[in-house]
């Protein structure tokens, strides 16, 4: 095992995908010479050269089209976003063409593309800079949606999802790309629609994705450690498809549940989940399920305001301490 950091995982996963699939192709703003945005592709261009690493002009709707099209055609792109809100212009290609597209063809054309990047706030970007749009995404039948929360997520979803006949929309986060986890040396995949207890418990299910899950990972130890409540932690790391089972075991145990996201709460991917539990595990429950999302508002400029607006652990344990 390596202590690697995020960008460091997926930089391999790029690298060990590349080597072993000649039709494996990188393209986007800087991801060449420049070595990536995020500096997730550094040194990728002068180990495979121009026809594997491919810069483009500042136009996601071109690149992404461009991705989108290759794939049908054989080719597996991975397209890097610079801030997952900059795909809104190309949402055109990626609902009607990336998401209808096999079934639309009756299953005869496929759309084998990955697209990558930071969907989060928190870096004090402002608020065209820090959309978290996985829950539009994940709202569109054909469309994959992933959110991988620690290295060793990072590198095995992003294997699979290359090698996946389906488009895939990948959620990364800024804030997580020097962040540090063990990675095994040797090959290996994590299939999507596949939860992870990161943090058993028996008194809460802490449900979460991306960044929020380390959030819940902080709070479970606060909890235990100040009012001796044992939260269970679980890493949906897929969005769609959604991995029911591993929630609603998780709630069937602990009882209660708090789905946490550091998207906006309306129609949101708590939302979702809400559902899912109140339909199928509501006679397990023994308080209503509480949500902590990021204040339903525009992403804040200002540092210590934009903090505020996001959920932190105290958050989380707040509203696991009115449920109990």
């Amino acid at each position: 095992m390596a202590l690697i950091t995020y960008r460091e995982a997926l930089r391999t996963a790029l690298d060990e995908e590349i080597l072993r699939d000649e039709n494996v192709v990188v393209i986007g703003e800087e991801v060449a010479q420049y070595n990536g945005a995020y500096k997730v592709t550094e040194g990728l261009w002068a180990a495979h050269g121009d026809r594997r690493l491919v810069d483009t002009p500042i136009s996601e709707a071109g690149f992404v089209g461009m991705g989108i099209g290759a794939s049908m055609l054989g080719l597996r792109p991975v397209i890097e976003l610079m801030f997952w809100s900059f795909a809104y212009v190309a949402f055109d290609q990626i609902i009607n063409n990336a998401g209808c597209v096999r079934y639309m063809s009756g299953g005869l054309i496929n759309v084998p593309i990955v697209i990558r990047g930071p969907a989060n706030g928190g870096t004090n970007v402002g608020a065209t800079h820090s959309h978290t749009p996985e829950n539009f995404l994940a709202n569109v039948p054909g469309l994959k949606v992933v959110a991988p929360a620690t290295a060793y997520d990072a590198k095995g979803l992003l294997k699979t999802s290359i090698r996946d006949n389906d488009p895939v929309m990948f959620m990364e986060n800024t804030l997580l790309y020097g962040e540090k986890w063990e990675v095994p040396d040797t090959e290996y995949l994590i299939p999507l629609g596949q939860a992870d207890i990161k943090r058993a418990g028996t008194d809460v299910s802490l449900i979460a994705h991306g960044r929020a899950v380390l959030t819940c990972l902080k709070a479970a130890e606060l909890l235990a450690a100040e009012h001796d409540i044992n939260a269970e932690v679980v890493d949906l790391r897929s969005i769609r498809p959604l991995d029911e089972e591993t929630v609603l075991s998780s709630v069937r145990k602990t009882h209660r549940a708090v789905v946490v996201e550091e998207g906006k709460p309306f129609c949101g991917i708590g939302a979702q989940l809400v559902s899912t539990i109140q339909e199928k595990a509501f006679d397990d429950l023994d308080a209503p399920i509480g949500r902590v999302t990021s204040i339903d508002a525009p992403a804040i400029y200002s540092p210590p305001l934009e903090k505020r607006q996001l959920p932190d652990p105290q958050h989380v344990i707040e509203k696991v301490l009115r449920l109990s």
